[in-house]
């Protein structure tokens, strides 16, 4: 058995059929998509379903503002943030007042040197430079006392953004935001969304330049890709697949994105957008906005080139932290909270995502700068935990504190640490249960093997642009595996592939390497993920991303034989609990050495109680099989691991026949007194016998005492009684040995698995047939 790392929810109701349709209307269906003009809206999405900037509240009043400031020459400041949404709504309204001829700038705040939003430092200096209008995106709407500060100094503030609104708005000349415009139907957009919707406004028209980046900024920012946002996504990425942005050529080109194959959501998701916010974690992101807003296709290709190489520090520093803050996780904690003075603050964000996966709890990381004595820090949640919210609560003990249900930025005291600590955990376990921390994986639609053809494929990739509250649709597919292997340079990732009917299908598993040793080579697995299309060399395959996988039935590992380095090391260090049966409990405590989570029981203890265990390890083959089945009968596991050796071969040592036992009494009653030394090696060269065989056949005669040695002389006993063969300890050995090597040693794995399988069967029928006559 291989359990499942997450909660599945089954979606018993959908149907499939062959040609995908039926899947396509059913999934439509759950979104309340029904008729057919909704079906083909959804579909086959245009700009003119999409709300109009009309309807957003204080938009006449922004663009009058901005139409004016343009037209008295004024000096107008774009103030950004430094991730991907912030980066391509800055990039846009530059774009834009550009080409309306205005006298602009922006200016994206050092997230190391000022952190997110406004700050009254830059402003004074914006002041001094004669800036009158400041125009924010993605940032501004918790920044009260800033905007009271540029008010003061003669600057005009506009802000627009998206995020979540505080107790207390800016007294801005005007605020453009989507939750504080009740006639704006659509409350999900990102900060590029509401800032396309303004540059609409100016403009009269919606060019592609700005879908492009509209597209980008949206996906990147992770934001319900349904109505609005779905529109300017998928039509944004039709125009990216068509752009003649030198910078976006660039970084496709630096991402390793063939220029001849279509840009995806996926693309974005997984390639451009986080090289566009490496660039803001590592350094200063106005090297994004330089990228996306210039013409000049060397320039860009430079720009590109740095922009990798910060891509590639950032991996390298992120895999730091998250190695560092593993190993400093507790176990009791249900928010992780962690600080180092050197963990790098641009890419805490990342760090806690993926520590967020490998524990499936809340994540917050700080970085200590020890000359304030201040923690700036990022948090990552999971869907059952609202970490804006939470953290609202408790908002006295910030300096700093923004962000949404699932990610939160932060910067606080380090004196106020433990006490945020100790509330975001009492917090946590107030609002959860221990079940509600699992990751769920919900609406899970049952396929078989056979359905899953190109054809299949392509009617669901009419549902693109998949995102949050448009997700890609998630399939269960059953079956037993014809190869897997670890693949990757660190051997983190999983292949799977199945082979029917002449027909190949893959699953790939990222960062599930590391299951490989628990799925034996008859396992019936249970695969969970997203259906994608593979093309390599010019073929074409279906291929499962997996998010999940799971083995329902017990599970054999055949490692006979081999080295106990290779084949039981890597279970120790990685299994939940595991027992190490065996003859020798000094040769067990080794293989144990200080694992706590390893149990050691020897064939000859019989004291021990009835116990369950992840993985069960026979170490050595017993010398009686009863032994054997008593652990069987006692260890109540799901996993049986088999690394025992064969020393003796008793299988393939060939019981001497009873005419040759006659032979030799006749020898050693002709010439006793026998010396063993010198007489035994002519027994063995007369007869052609091994001396292992000769040893043997003389201890059956001492066992059934015919003769007695003393001093390496060997005498008849002239007062033994005759008695068989079958009487002596060591000959009943002998055939014990070989009928115990033949099943559990020489045996093919199916054998083995059978015989184990008939003894925990017969344990389990004994119980239950005891459980009912109590």
């Amino acid at each position: 058995m291989l359990k499942s790392m997450a909660k599945w929810q089954i979606n018993e109701s959908s149907t499939v059929d062959q040609e995908g349709k039926a899947i396509v209307d059913t999934l439509l269906a759950e979104k309340g998509i029904t008729s057919v003009e909704e079906k083909e809206q959804f579909l086959h999405p245009t700009l003119e379903s999409i709300t109009s900037p009309q309807q957003l509240a204080n938009i006449e009043k922004a663009g009058d503002r901005i139409i004016e400031a343009i037209a008295d020459g004024e000096s107008i400041l774009i103030y950004g943030d430094y991730d991907a949404d912030g980066i391509t709504s800055t990039t846009l309204l530059m774009q834009v007042f550009m080409e309306l001829g205005a006298d602009c700038d922006f200016y994206i705040p050092n997230r190391f040197h000022e952190g997110y939003g406004l700050h009254q430092a830059a402003i004074e200096q914006f002041q001094k430079q004669g800036i009158s209008l400041i125009i924010t995106v993605d940032n501004g709407i918790s920044d009260v006392d800033e905007v009271a500060f540029a008010q003061s100094l003669g600057i005009d503030v506009i802000v627009t953004d998206h995020h979540e609104i505080q107790e207390e708005l800016p007294n801005a000349y005007t605020i453009l935001h989507p939750k504080l415009s009740e006639a704006y139907e659509f409350k999900g957009l990102a900060g590029v969304g509401v800032a396309l919707q303004l540059a609409t406004f100016l403009l009269e028209e919606t060019p592609d330049a700005l879908l492009e980046l509209a597209a980008i900024g949206t996906i990147a920012d992770m934001v319900p890709l349904v109505k609005d946002n779905r529109i300017l996504a998928a039509l944004g990425l039709q125009a990216l697949n068509k752009t003649t942005n030198p910078g976006i050529l660039a970084l496709k080109e630096v991402a390793g994105i063939e220029s001849t194959s279509l840009l995806t959501e996926q693309d974005i998701g997984f390639k451009i957008a986080p090289r566009l916010n490496s660039v803001g974690r590592m350094d200063n992101a106005s090297l994004a906005v330089e990228l996306l807003l210039t013409l000049d296709t060397e320039k860009a290709m430079q720009i590109a080139v740095d922009v990798e190489e910060l891509n590639q520090e950032r991996k390298g520093i992120v895999e730091d932290i998250v190695t560092e803050a593993s190993a400093r996780v507790e176990a009791k904690d249900g928010v992780i909270m962690l600080y180092d003075s050197s963990w790098h603050e641009g890419v805490l964000g990342i760090a806690a995502s993926r520590l967020v996966k490998q524990f499936n709890r809340p994540v917050i990381l700080f970085s200590h700068k020890l000359d304030t004595g201040i923690l700036k820090g990022s948090g990552r949640s999971i869907p059952a935990f609202h970490l804006f919210e939470t953290g609202m609560q408790f908002q006295a003990l910030f300096s700093q504190f923004g962000g949404h249900a699932q990610a939160a930025g932060m910067s606080l005291p380090l004196e106020n640490f433990a006490e945020l600590k100790q509330a975001f955990n009492e917090a946590i376990f107030q609002q959860l249960s221990e079940n509600d921390f699992y990751p769920v994986i919900p609406n899970i639609h049952v396929v078989s093997n056979h359905q899953l053809t190109e054809r299949f494929v392509d009617q669901l990739s009419q549902l693109a642009p998949f995102g949050m509250a448009n997700e890609e649709p998630v399939f269960l597919v059953e079956g037993a595996a014809s190869h897997i292997r670890q693949i990757g340079q660190q051997k983190n990732h999983l292949k799977i592939q199945f082979k029917e009917e002449g027909r190949v299908f893959d699953a790939i598993g990222f960062q599930l390497g590391h299951l490989f040793p628990f799925i034996s080579e008859d396992a019936v697995l249970s695969l969970v993920g997203k259906l994608q299309i593979n093309e390599w060399n010019g073929n074409r395959t279906v291929q499962m991303l997996l998010e999940d996988l799971a083995i329902e039935d017990w599970q054999l590992f055949d490692e006979r034989g081999k080295p106990v380095s290779r084949s039981v090391e890597p279970y120790l260090d990685t299994v939940g609990s595991a027992v190490l049966a065996g003859q020798s409990q000094e040769h067990l405590k080794q293989m144990k050495e200080n694992r706590e989570h390893i149990d050691v029981i020897t064939y000859s203890n019989k004291d021990f109680a009835v116990q369950e265990t992840d993985l069960l390890i026979l170490c050595d083959l017993p010398s009686r099989m009863e032994d054997l089945q008593f652990i069987l009968n006692h260890i109540h596991t799901s996993n049986i691991l088999v690394n025992y050796q064969v020393t003796d071969d008793a299988f393939f040592h060939t019981v001497p026949s009873r005419d040759e036992f006659k032979w030799l009494y006749s020898f050693l009653i002709n010439h006793q007194p026998v010396q063993l030394k010198v007489d035994l090696v002519t027994i063995i060269k007369q007869k052609n016998w091994s001396k292992e065989k000769a040893i043997f056949m003389v201890k059956v005669f001492l066992d059934l005492k015919f003769f007695y040695v003393e001093e390496n002389v060997l005498y008849v006993n002239k007062a033994a009684e005759k008695t068989s063969l079958d009487h002596s300890i060591t000959y009943q050995h002998r055939l014990q040995q070989g009928d115990i090597e033949k099943i559990l040693y020489y045996s093919s794995f199916d054998e083995l698995k059978t015989w184990i399988e008939k003894q925990r069967k017969l344990e389990k029928g004994q119980r239950e047939e005891v459980t009912n006559e109590s």
